[in-house]
């Protein structure tokens, strides 16, 4: 059976998230447009359609921040790699916050 070649991936429990985390992965604005996009796809996306215009390697950062603070979560689904954001847990934990964020007209 061939090795997964990418590593697997792991995301934060929903206690474990800091809001100082958490702004600082929305403090860009390409995540802050991955984080747009995610509030209108309920059932999440594919990594490579996203609507920004940087490299595969900076999408993959910008992927990595978010999930390690908690914002996104992402599974692979046979040769993609799944992304969407983890909404319920994020109202749980800091209330408001995402609609704050996305109201603001910073996520088009």
């Amino acid at each position: 059976m061939p090795a997964n070649p990418r590593p697997e991936l792991s995301h934060p429990g929903i206690d474990d998230l800091s809001l100082v985390g958490v702004l600082h992965a929305l403090a860009d604005p390409t995540r802050l447009t991955i984080v747009g996009t995610l509030t209108r796809e309920a059932d999440g996306r594919a990594c490579g359609t996203f609507p920004v215009n940087v490299a595969p390697s900076t999408l993959s950062h910008h992927f990595k921040v978010l999930r390690e603070a908690g914002v996104i979560r992402q599974e692979e689904r046979g040769n993609r790699r799944w992304t969407w954001l983890r909404t319920a847990e994020l109202e749980t934990r800091f209330p408001g916050l995402l609609q704050a964020v996305t109201d603001e007209g910073q996520c088009m």
